[in-house]
């Protein structure tokens, strides 16, 4: 299963929001999400607009084996 690159945001309704992206690069950085994460909440291009960032992180669901699917 492939890595998963999650950016969680608050909206204005006070309910986070997670927008979950497949295969991100290697070596990807916390800054490169955290510009990421600014253009999508300056764009508003969801209608559930996010207004502020709660974090970022880089999943894999099974480490050390390539082919499971949880």
């Amino acid at each position: 299963m492939a890595k998963v690159l999650k950016l969680t945001f608050t909206c204005a309704d006070s309910k986070d929001w997670t927008l979950s992206l497949k295969y991100p690069k290697d070596g990807l950085t916390l800054a490169q999400a955290n510009t990421c994460m600014d253009a999508i909440i300056a764009q508003e291009i969801f209608l559930s607009a996010p207004v502020t960032k709660k974090g970022a992180e880089i999943v894999d669901p099974c480490p050390g084996f390539p082919s499971c699917s949880p």
